[in-house]
């Protein structure tokens, strides 16, 4: 798995792509955009989700909180708390804000299965992420299709919903209509238009380019 600062997301400023590339080279454009036009709003390419950069401080710092590990979420205590990922710790929880590209949740395993993830190379938090990543590649492609679906309707909802033709573009994309759904996007900006169209039916591409002004 790629580390958080190097996984491809999308930023656009207002319905103009500013800059799709690495996390890292996308929070520093939308810190530098947010000083001189309007908010940027920033998306992770696999899930379409939007993301919150933590923006503070110079370039440096961003990068810097970029690299650095996440912190455990604050949690109470518990009965059974040696069965949880804050117990698995073994460290005090910290709050903070949430790292750019990176949630921490409780999760509950068995005690065999904690034995067992710490067992292997990178610890439990690494292992679990090549387990989940080894997952999402396996899985049938009626899954892949209706994940691309799911990230191009967040991508929608986001930035889209007031533009003509929401609701009929919303249903071709739920119905696999390609053609459809092409068509009755053709009025919306051209660098939405592109991104949508990606995300729903087809790789996204991870080279870094600069946006350019949506029709």
């Amino acid at each position: 798995m790629s580390a958080p600062c190097t996984q491809p997301c999308t930023a656009f400023a207002g319905r103009r792509l500013l800059i799709s590339g690495s996390r890292a080279d996308v929070a520093i454009a939308v810190a530098r955009s947010a000083k001189v036009t309007e908010a940027a709003l920033a998306f992770d390419d696999a899930t379409g989700a939007v993301i919150d950069p933590d923006l503070r401080g110079c370039d440096a710092e961003i990068l810097q909180r970029l690299a650095e590990p996440p912190r455990p979420s604050v949690g109470r205590d518990r009965p059974d708390a040696g069965a949880t990922a804050g117990a698995a710790g073994g460290g005090q929880t910290t709050r903070g804000r949430r790292k750019f590209g990176v949630v921490t949740r409780e999760m509950t395993l068995l005690p065999r299965q904690w034995e067992w993830l710490a067992t292997q190379p990178g610890g439990a938090s690494a292992t679990l992420r090549r387990l989940v990543d080894d997952a999402r590649k396996a899985v049938h492609p009626r899954q892949r299709r209706r994940a691309a679906q799911e990230a191009a309707y967040r991508l929608m909802q986001a930035i889209a919903g007031t533009l003509p033709g929401y609701e009929e573009v919303t249903r071709a994309l739920f119905a696999d209509d390609r053609h459809a759904f092409e068509e009755r996007i053709g009025p919306w900006p051209q660098d939405i238009r592109t991104y949508a169209v990606r995300l729903a039916f087809g790789p996204f591409t991870q080279a870094s380019t600069t946006g350019r002004d949506g029709q």
